[in-house]
């Protein structure tokens, strides 16, 4: 029996020859689809996600070598399958694409301006770009009006034209950053106040859940001197999602949009307003409330299904019955996770990555090679550099690089570089020179043409650093001896970026500086000379090396057709060219690293959500060469937060650990309402508990916790305890001072007392009213239990989801979660949590209908009083199981405490001596 037109509406589409072409009657029942998502073990590598389902394959349409077959050629390996269900809602699909509407003169803002966009993007934060949301900007012919985009920080820009061009450009950046919801959905609005009454102009950003409000103001007004204006491009379009002719520094915007508004005036008419949720699935586009006619472009379209599972089929396995009368395939499909682990090769050294994305860039030489006399360049139509006299990849001690040469007694090396299409030069590379020669001594030659300059030097001695220029003769043309003590002893003893690079300071002058910044510590020093002729050309980089230089290693030659700045300023020329790419991003944040992987990867689709900003994610050491997989797994057990594969495309998602604290429950369940189905079996075993834990930073020092207190603590059995388990881990880490501060995170996540369950069932088409809040569930999404059954302990059980699992049937829909506890991610914030006592006990038993508790305090400061702290009453407290709402305490020492009982449905009578605690005190986040 194939699957039939259901209430479910479930399809089943394969991606041949470019077009998603549907399956679903093809898609047998005799066994369910089942789908999984991540894995149901905290802290486990996330498996690939998983779709299987069954063909029919009656007269061998699924068969790939049967050339009488109708999808013949296009059954490939790692075809797309996805299956999706309906949505309650449509949205706008944008995945490179963008909706745009064309000019009008009844578009035209020419006074204050109001802009908003209720979008999930993807990734609220791009790393190193600009995201467009919505503009009439032309960035190919500079025809600009405004536009609104997230910057790479999460900070929110306006910009806008008083002239129609780029040189009338003002713009505004909001002094906060987007922290984007647990779903990614959010409402941006951006109004500009052209004149404020102050011969000023004031822009306010802020955000709301959706167009309706309620807005909550984002970070502070941004006023600028000065009134201004809103041009109306003639021929711009208004465009959602990207800008016309765009080029970078920014990119499309990849996720949903809902709905979008520019209005003429704040809060005045609307001149566009496309919604984008009431559309039909596959609309080609939509006439707004204004009268304005959207079309998609690219890859833009118009969705009104959620998907379940998006991967790939690797395999197409026909099966049939003896006489053949019955013929199956069974489809296994999987997602980018199984491709991604499948041998590829390690992503190579940071260096050798960021260098040929580098502007102006003439040519560029690794120097990574292993065995040869010719060292290749990456750089298309520049030749091998020659060497001699170099151990090659004899160093490995600079994080952003595999080994690199290094000198012997007598070196040589001559790199020729193509001719550039203008004046001005800039060379630069990373060297570690192990001492400084008491002699002068060559590091580096540059030869020029186009100039009276025919030669550009940097020597170095104990005497100081000599940046030099000769001309035609081999004379001195102007030279200058650096001698600040300081500078001279950095040159050597350490990895170094030494650039070279020439600046047009006008009256016929040119400066020649060197600088070099230590990659350890960031120390910069340069030193310059003048010359009177042009900047020239570069020809050729030489170096000729002596006994002084035995020993110095060097590598990453890049030329650029970039000179410096005027100034002889460092900050451009001599440092974001390598960008940090020298010391492999040594300290940069897990979240940063991703976002870092992901721009430089994008056939990966990797996107981050992070969490509210008032966290930070974990630094990261060094970047090694190491597959993809490999250094996303250091991310993971670094940060503590989840990766996970995507649900509606090929891709993965990290989210951080700060997406874990203290979220909304996106799935609430009643367990005694039925919304639970049998069994619910919670697990009480002792895997991943570790109670002394040791964290160990990669090349560094370590850190370690014991938690002896505790029903898991490490105190032996008979104390209390559960004895020691141990853990002991190595992790990328930025600084030695994070080890400790991990260790104790982890070990409290091993000791804390929730059990875990490994299987939640939902039987959705018994319970359809959960199906919208079922689609919206994502890996590390909290769900909430309530009036769970008496076996579990009293509720409400929090439960992050680790894994789900779909089995969608003709007439049958069952969710299965996979969870851990939410509690030990229950953290405190600053000014609405409260710290736990030190020690309470009563000091007298207490019936279970007593609402006057007697408590002394053993350790600590005794509890506040409700006559000198009316505000802070009534919290929650918790004895033998028994929570209890705490509404007024009285006395200083012993206290009495004034109850509501049995808040979670525990009643029951307490000897003297319990403990009495907080039942929800503050965690202190890592």
């Amino acid at each position: 029996m194939a699957f039939p037109e259901t209430a479910l509406g479930l399809r089943a589409e394969l991606q041949l020859g470019g077009s998603w072409v549907d399956i679903t009657r093809d898609v047998f029942t005799r066994e369910p689809i089942r789908i999984v998502h991540g894995t149901a073990n905290e802290g486990a590598q996330p498996d690939p996600a998983s779709c299987a389902l069954l063909l029919n394959n009656a007269g061998g349409r699924y068969s790939p070598r049967n050339a009488l077959g109708p999808h013949f050629g296009l059954l490939t390996r790692n075809v797309p399958l996805r299956i999706t269900v309906p949505a309650a809602e449509s949205w706008l699909r944008l995945d490179g694409g963008y909706a745009s509407t064309p000019h009008s003169a009844a578009l035209a803002t020419p006074g204050d301006l109001d802009l908003r966009v209720e979008v999930s993007p993807d990734d609220w934060v791009v790393y190193g770009r600009v995201r467009p949301l919505i503009a009439r900007w032309d960035a190919g012919t500079g025809a600009v009006g405004y536009r609104l985009s997230v910057l790479a920080d999460g900070t929110i820009e306006l910009a806008w034209s008083s002239t129609g061009t780029t040189g009338g450009v003002r713009w505004a950046i909001s002094t906060a950053s987007v922290g984007g919801p647990a779903d990614g959905r959010l409402c941006l609005r951006a109004v500009l106040d052209v004149n404020n009454g102050a011969g000023g102009c004031t822009v306010n950003f802020s955000t709301a859940p959706g167009m309706a409000g309620p807005w909550t103001v984002l970070g502070a007004p941004v006023v600028s001197a000065g009134t201004t204006s809103v041009a109306a491009p003639a021929a711009t379009p208004l465009v959602i999602g990207t800008l016309s002719g765009l080029g970078l520094p920014g990119i499309p915007l990849v996720g949903r949009v809902h709905r979008a508004e520019v209005r003429n005036g704040i809060g005045g008419a609307v001149l566009a307003a496309p919604d984008f949720t009431a559309l039909a699935d596959g609309a080609p586009g939509m006439t707004d409330s204004a009268g304005r006619v959207w079309s998609l472009t690219g890859a833009a379209e118009i969705s009104r299904r959620e998907a379940l599972f998006t991967g790939e089929v690797s395999d197409w396995p026909s099966r049939w019955t003896g006489a053949g009368h019955d013929a199956w395939v069974p489809v296994q499909a999987a997602g980018i996770l199984r491709r991604l682990g499948q041998g590829r090769r390690p992503l190579e050294s940071t260096l050798r990555r960021r260098v040929p994305s580098a502007p102006g860039l003439l040519a560029y030489w690794p120097m990574e090679d292993e065995g040869t006399t010719q060292l290749y360049s990456p750089t298309p139509k520049v030749r091998p550099v020659r060497v001699s006299g170099m151990s090659l990849a004899a160093d490995d001690s600079l994080p952003g690089s595999a080994p690199l040469p290094s000198l012997g007694a007598v070196a040589q090396m001559t790199a020729a570089v193509p001719a550039a299409a203008a004046p001005g030069w800039h060379v630069e590379l990373v060297y570690r020179l192990p001492s400084l020669s008491a002699v002068l001594t060559e590091i580096l030659r540059v030869n020029l043409a186009g100039s009276v300059a025919r030669t550009a030097h940097v020597f170095a001695a104990t005497t100081g650093i000599r940046v030099e220029v000769r001309g035609v003769d081999g004379d001195p043309l102007a030279f200058f001896d650096f001698t600040t003590p300081g500078a001279i002893s950095d040159f050597a003893g350490v990895w170094n970026r030494l650039a070279l690079f020439v600046t047009n300071v006008g009256g016929g002058q040119t400066r020649l500086t060197a600088a070099w910044r230590d990659i350890t510590t960031g120390g910069r020093w340069r030193a310059s000379t003048n010359y009177s002729g042009t900047m020239g050309t570069v020809v050729s980089v030489v170096g000729n090396w002596g006994g002084a230089t035995q020993g110095m290693s060097l590598g990453h030659l890049g030329v650029f057709s970039v000179p410096g700045t005027p100034d002889g300023s460092i900050a451009l020329p001599g440092v974001t060219i390598y960008d940090g790419a020298d010391g492999g991003y040594a300290r940069e944040s897990a979240l940063d690293r991703v976002r870092r992987l992901a721009a430089e990867e994008p056939v990966l689709r990797l996107t981050a959500r992070d969490g509210d900003n008032s966290t930070t994610s974990e630094g990261m050491g060094p970047q090694g060469r190491a597959e993809l997989t490999t250094l996303l797994g250091e991310v993971v057990e670094t940060d503590g937060g989840i990766l996970a594969e995507t649900m509606d495309r090929l891709g993965l998602v990290y989210r951080d650990r700060a997406t874990l604290y203290n979220q909304t429950p996106r799935l609430v369940l009643d367990y005694a309402a039925g919304q639970v189905a049998p069994p619910l079996e919670p697990a009480e075993d002792d895997a991943d508990r570790p109670n002394d834990v040791t964290v160990t930073r990669a090349g560094g020092s370590s850190g370690r916790v014991v938690i002896e207190d505790g029903p898991n603590g490490a105190r032996p059995p008979e104390q209390g305890g559960v004895g020691a388990y141990e853990e002991s881990v190595t992790l990328s880490l930025g600084t030695d001072e994070q080890a400790e501060p991990i260790a104790a995170w982890r070990a409290h996540l091993g000791t804390w007392d929730e059990a875990r369950y490994p299987t939640v069932r939902v039987e959705l088409h018994r319970r359809p009213e959960l199906i919208p809040q079922a689609l919206r569930l994502r890996i590390g999404d909290l769900v909430r239990i309530t009036n769970p059954p008496m076996y579990t302990g009293p509720g409400p059980l929090d439960l992050i989801v680790r894994q789900i699992q779909h089995e969608p049937r003709p007439r049958a829909w069952v969710l299965t979660l996979g969870c851990t506890p939410a509690g030990p991610y229950r953290v405190g914030v600053v000014g609405q949590s409260r710290v736990d006592t030190s020690g309470t006990k009563l000091t007298a038993a207490v019936t279970a209908t007593a609402t006057t508790w007697p408590v002394a305090v053993t350790a600590g400061r005794p509890w506040i009083t409700s006559a000198a702290y009316p505000a802070e009453f009534p919290f929650d407290v918790a004895m033998g199981g028994e929570v209890a709402t705490v509404t007024a305490i009285t006395g200083t020492g012993p206290q009495q405490m004034t109850v509501i009982r049995a808040v979670n449905g525990i009643r029951k009578g307490h000897s003297a001596g319990a403990a009495v605690r907080l039942a929800h005190p503050a965690i202190v986040a890592l």
